[in-house]
C-alpha cells in the first residue's frame, strides 16, 4: 500500500476516534447533568456501587468469564435504531468530515463497556467531572482502537494476495 493511501488511512482513523471520543465525552456531561440532579441525595451511593459492580462486570466480559454485559447493551438499541441508517450513508468514508460524524455516530453504538462507565460518570455529581471521566475512557480505548483499524487494513491486504488465497484454500 503507497505511504500516501496509509497516511489518508490513518488520519480518517484519527478523525473517526474523535468524533467517538467527543460523543463519549458529550454522553458523560448529559447523563453528569442528571447525576447532578441526584448527587446529596442516598441515591448517589447505590449509583456508585452499581458503577463498580458494572466494572467487575466489565473486567469478566473482557476475560471472556461472563456475557452479561451483552444484555445491558440491548438498552441503547432503540436509539441506535434510529442512528444506524444516518451512519450507513456516511459509508464509505472518503473524508475527514464523514469520519469525525461515523465516528460520533459510533459512540453512541449499545456497548455494555460504555454504559458502565456512563453509569460511574453519571455518579460523579458533576456534569464536567463526568464529561471528563467519559474523555478519559475514551482516550483509554484510543490505542487498541487505532491499532485494530490499522491491523483491519493490513489483514485485509493480505488477504487480497493470490498466494495467501490459495494455500488456504489448499489447507482447507
Amino acid at each position: 500500500i503507497p505511504k500516501e493511501q496509509r497516511s489518508r488511512r490513518f488520519r480518517l482513523l484519527l478523525a473517526y476516534n474523535l468524533g467517538r471520543i467527543l460523543s463519549y465525552a458529550t454522553a458523560g456531561l448529559l447523563i453528569g447533568l442528571a447525576g447532578w440532579a441526584v448527587a446529596n441525595s442516598p441515591a448517589v451511593m447505590f449509583m456508585r456501587v452499581l458503577a463498580g459492580l458494572l466494572l467487575i462486570c466489565m473486567g469478566l466480559y473482557l476475560a471472556g468469564w461472563w456475557s452479561g454485559l451483552t444484555r445491558i447493551e440491548s438498552l441503547g438499541r432503540g436509539l441506535w435504531r434510529h442512528l444506524q441508517p444516518v451512519a450507513n450513508r456516511l459509508l464509505p468514508v472518503s473524508s475527514l468530515p464523514r469520519a469525525l460524524l461515523l465516528g460520533a455516530l459510533w459512540g453512541w453504538l449499545p456497548c455494555g463497556l460504555v454504559y458502565s462507565t456512563l453509569l460511574w460518570a453519571a455518579s460523579q455529581g458533576n456534569a464536567l467531572d463526568s464529561a471528563l471521566l467519559m474523555l478519559a475512557f475514551g482516550l483509554g480505548t484510543w490505542p487498541v482502537l487505532l491499532a485494530t483499524g490499522l491491523a483491519a487494513e493490513r489483514v485485509t491486504a493480505l488477504l487480497r494476495k493470490r498466494s495467501v488465497r490459495v494455500t488456504g484454500g489448499v489447507l482447507v
